[in-house]
């Protein structure tokens, strides 16, 4: 042994862009990797950053294997680094070029730590090696991956055990099911945050209970989007709906929840709950007009598939759907977060019911970047989020023991701060 470590330095391009970006897989084979050099692994840290690009590292009892990817490039950066004689960092970067399906390289091996240039000095190796026995236990591999969900300015990180209840991958979107140590099982679509067990009671309370209670005499109801059940679960427990008809494009996505997610798909064997597998805003196109009296827009951000669903034509074809005193309500982002698509949705629907008619409402969600999100509510006729008496919401929250929804909030959830209510009313 001529040194006391090789270190080297990769560059793989035309990789497989889907592996690049899926955290999950990317861990994988890098554990693999070390696994065929023979080292030991200690742990694991994988980060994946929403939208594209995942970064992570594994330490092992011999230094580490590190990794960072650029999907929309094709394009990974490695850094192999081992010590002693008796792992083969070659054999990691033989498998990780197959692994990412890497059309071409460039690799350059460093041999760190000349023993030419060092002078050795004479230590207690065997009391040194006794001491790390009792402290570390290397049969034990603590992981950390993370998924981040992020813009230019913000990010939210939730850390995942490594568990993985469903994954399925359709021509739309990738569907899986995970579990995270702070919030339980989560759903998530092409690696962006949907809902977790601990806090969709949050979303799906307001998404539904606000506007019903502000018009007060729906009937029949439609979901463009919700596969999960969430907003399904929530509308059904209002005893004078008679029809809830819920539309989403990937039957993965309500087979995942079904599954998995018991809390949240329990209306789905509901008598009036029907659901169906098709584009939302196909299905608007072809609806009657004035035939619904609430129409709720569930949808994921506007990305891919869910852009359409953020457009001037799409809301007036729900208008023309909506009966004369009929309410749509749409997942409107988070002033912080997605501050333009926030302001711009608020807008377009205010032009096509009336600035009167639109009203935004605020929560609080743990799991969302910025923790605050919102809802845009529009009614055809004007209305007074007031009007309701508070001892009917009350009533109604603690027959059904809501976790987040009350008689309080619905009133609170209308009074917007001073900075939002100065973005929604600006020109520019």
């Amino acid at each position: 042994m001529n040194s006391l470590g090789k270190h080297i330095l990769v560059e793989f391009n035309g990789c497989d862009p889907e592996i690049l970006n899926d955290v999950f897989k990317i861990e994988s084979i890098m554990k693999n990797a070390a696994e065929k050099s023979e080292a030991t692994i200690i742990n694991t840290t994988f980060h994946h950053f929403s939208p594209i690009g995942v970064s992570g590292v594994v330490v092992i009892q011999e230094s580490h294997l590190a990794i960072h990817t650029w999907p929309e490039y094709r394009y990974a950066a490695l850094d192999i680094f081992t010590c002693g004689d008796l792992v083969e960092p070659w054999e990691s970067f033989d498998y990780l070029k197959l692994c990412l399906k890497a059309n071409n390289y460039s690799a350059i091996e460093l041999l760190r730590g000349s023993l030419k240039l060092l002078e050795r000095f004479e230590t207690d190796q065997l009391n040194f090696r006794e001491i790390t026995k009792q402290r570390i236990s290397v049969q034990e591999i603590k992981r950390n991956v993370w998924f981040t969900d992020r813009d230019e300015n913000i990010a939210l990180s939730i850390r995942y055990t490594g568990k993985i209840y469903f994954e399925k991958k359709s021509h739309i979107q990738n569907v899986r099911i995970l579990e995270s140590e702070a919030f339980g099982k989560m759903l998530t679509i092409n690696n962006t945050f949907m809902c977790t067990e601990r806090d969709e009671a949050n979303y799906h309370e307001m998404i539904a209970h606000p506007a019903i209670f502000t018009h007060g005499r729906i009937s029949n109801a439609l979901i463009i989007g919700g596969g999960d059940g969430g907003t399904a679960r929530e509308l059904l427990r209002h005893n004078n709906m008679e029809e809830v008809t819920l539309v989403e494009i990937d039957k993965n996505v309500i087979d995942a929840s079904r599954e998995h997610l018991p809390t949240l798909s329990s209306s789905f064997n509901d008598p009036r709950l029907k659901i169906l597998v098709a584009d939302g805003i196909k299905y608007i196109e072809e609806q009657k007009a004035k035939s619904l009296d609430m129409i709720i827009v569930d949808s994921s951000d506007p990305v891919g598939q869910a852009e359409g669903l953020f457009t001037k034509d799409f809301y007036m074809n729900t208008y023309n759907t909506l009966k004369e005193n009929g309410v749509l309500v749409i997942q409107g982002e988070s002033p912080y977060f997605n501050t333009n698509v926030f302001i711009d949705t608020y807008k377009i629907l205010s032009e096509i019911f009336g600035a009167d008619n639109v009203k935004t409402i605020l929560f609080h969600i743990p799991s969302y970047p910025s923790g605050t999100w919102s809802f845009h509510i529009a009614h055809k006729d004007k209305f007074d989020p007031e009007a309701t008496q508070s001892s009917i919401i009350k009533e109604f929250c603690c027959s059904h023991q809501l976790k987040y929804y009350n008689e309080e909030i619905h009133y609170s959830a209308f009074c917007l701060p001073t900075f939002v209510k100065d973005m929604l009313s600006s020109d520019s």
